[in-house]
């Protein structure tokens, strides 16, 4: 498992990219960040509600509350326009910490 401050840094960027493809919600993109890291990253689902509200205060994301027949009322979040730029931004930042970190630490295919 990665250490607390490690996905507190990546949160967002893991949020972002779920998003880039179609609209989600909050289970969803917990259990996706889980699935998707092989169990590696993981987040109780609570504690990513308050980050959706930042980014949708940001106007990163967008959240529309969806009601579908014998199923609970959810909330979606899709990326914006603007999540999108912030998105390829963070991609950008993160490959290049990623590349940094690598060679002060002397690490091989990272």
């Amino acid at each position: 498992m990665l250490t607390t401050d490690m996905k507190r840094g990546s949160t967002e960027l893991l949020i972002l990219a779920l998003l880039e493809d179609r609209p989600r919600h909050g289970y969803e993109i917990g259990k996706l960040i889980e699935t998707r890291s092989g169990g590696q990253i993981t987040f109780s689902i609570p504690a990513l509600y308050p980050t959706l509200s930042r980014m949708e205060d940001r106007g990163w994301i967008d959240g529309k509350w969806v009601e579908k027949p014998n199923t609970r009322r959810r909330r979606f979040y899709g990326l914006t326009p603007a999540g999108r730029k912030v998105l390829a931004g963070q991609r950008r930042d993160w490959q290049a910490f990623v590349a940094a970190v690598s060679l002060v630490a002397g690490l091989k295919d990272a």
